[in-house]
């Protein structure tokens, strides 16, 4: 692989969203890695399932290590612009880490009730309306 990507849930509202959010505000280059839905991704290629994906947002560095939820988030951090780069080594500070683990659960199963979510969100990815 070329280069590290980001792998989130296209068929999620929230997530959709905050994948623009990286790429237009914390990614420096679209160079550094890439975003894309795993609905739109080489899902064997990069070393995952669907139901990963539909679990937890993912990351997977350019030597192929994959990394799920919080630590993902984390990876995507230290990957983009200051000033977030300091903040993704501070998500794996441990009593940090635990707390970002809680956090995103807590995001990933109310992400329907989130702004930009939808009923669709709470369902799983085989459910969902197409």
């Amino acid at each position: 692989m070329a280069r590290p990507v980001l792998v989130y849930d296209g068929g999620c509202g929230v997530c959709t969203r905050l994948a623009t959010v990286v790429t237009t505000r914390l990614r420096s280059r679209p160079e550094d890695y890439d975003v894309t839905a795993y609905q739109d991704a080489d899902l064997a290629a990069l070393g995952l399932t669907a139901q990963e994906c539909d679990a937890a947002l993912q990351w997977v560095s350019a030597d192929g290590r994959v990394s799920s939820g919080e630590d993902a988030v984390a990876q995507a951090l230290r990957a983009s612009r200051m000033p977030a780069r300091p903040l993704g080594a501070l998500v794996q500070v441990p009593v940090v880490h635990a707390i970002a683990g809680l956090a995103y659960r807590w995001v990933a199963n109310h992400r329907h009730l989130l702004p930009g979510g939808t009923p669709a969100c709470s369902l799983p990815a085989g459910q969902r309306p197409s």
